[in-house]
């Protein structure tokens, strides 16, 4: 297979690309360099990679794609509130371009990383598929939010008039290594703190939850939704439904770098920021047969010898 993964040089692009071509495909990486790094692709290089360096909100031209993985898009707050009016595009402009590059190369398959952004601040909990989601359309966040939300209606739009088979994924917050030490995520935060001797930062009380999945279980649900055969569509969740607060993330994480001399300190929480997020994930099990199986503690071990080994040397 002739494999395209847009952000295929960011933290979960590099991963995929990784995986795509241990299974013998060939892997064509577009990125713009926004947030991807080139040091996430270095090991990646051979006869069946090729680096295109391209933003994708300009329209792409490659012929004899038969696959399509669109994970273009800054994902952190700070990185897509930096210029929210690219976020936008990113997303909205970015997932035109691909539709339309899919429709050149015979409608081959989209999968879209869409994202549990769309479901803002929920009201429902634990969230499924066919919530409509708490935005804040107007907000600082929904560049990204909105933006997300607008390109699965353009996704879906296209499978309808166009019949390209396009396949959307909502991802819950992931982590492991290939992350960027500046990312501004949570866990990366948490970790470079700790390894530095730094305050751990909480916004808000602590209180708030997140459900965290390990970058490898979310590859491998790309991979079952992208090849499934019952063509199902989406969207889905690929997320961990166990459920931590941000304290108990703080905690888990400076027991686990005991030498530390970090402490947690509490700021402001940011507007809009979600108080709850935990996926239901019954359709990933019943159309895809996947659920996620590694647990936060073994996942944060492999991240921890990353982020140590990217920031101490």
């Amino acid at each position: 297979m002739k494999i395209l993964v847009t952000g295929g040089a960011g933290f979960l692009g590099s991963n995929l690309c990784n995986k795509l071509l241990k299974e013998g495909n060939d892997v064509i990486c577009v990125d713009n360099f926004y947030t991807g790094r080139k040091k996430n692709i270095e090991n990646l290089k051979g006869s069946n990679f090729k680096v295109i360096r391209h933003d994708i909100t300009k329209p792409l031209t490659i012929q004899g794609i038969d696959k399509i993985y669109n994970l273009a898009c800054p994902a952190s707050p700070p990185a897509y509130q930096k210029d929210p009016i690219f976020t936008w595009k990113t997303s909205v402009l970015g997932v035109l371009n691909v539709l339309e590059l899919s429709r050149m190369n015979r409608n081959c398959p989209v999968l879209q990383s869409s994202t549990s952004e769309v479901y803002g601040d929920p009201l429902e909990h634990p969230q499924k598929e066919s919530y409509w989601g708490n935005v804040n359309p107007i907000g600082i966040r929904s560049c990204y939010d909105e933006g997300k939300r607008a390109a699965e209606t353009v996704l879906m739009d296209y499978h309808r008039q166009y019949e390209i088979p396009v396949r959307v994924i909502r991802i819950f917050n992931t982590y492991g290594p290939n992350m960027d030490p500046k990312d501004g995520r949570v866990v990366s935060n948490f970790i470079v703190q700790a390894l530095t001797d730094k305050d751990i930062t909480i916004y808000g009380d602590g209180s708030q939850t997140r459900s965290f999945q390990y970058v490898d279980d979310l590859v491998e649900g790309m991979s079952l939704m992208m090849d499934n055969e019952v063509d199902f569509v989406g969207p889905v969740n690929i997320g961990n439904p166990i459920e931590f607060t941000i304290k108990d993330l703080a905690d888990m994480i400076l027991k686990m770098i005991p030498l530390s001399k970090s402490i947690i300190i509490y700021k402001d929480i940011p507007k809009d920021d979600p108080k709850i997020r935990k996926p239901d994930i019954s359709l990933a099990k019943k159309n895809l047969a996947w659920e996620p199986k590694i647990p936060l503690k073994k996942g944060l071990v492999a991240t921890i010898d990353y982020f140590r080994s990217e920031i101490l040397g």
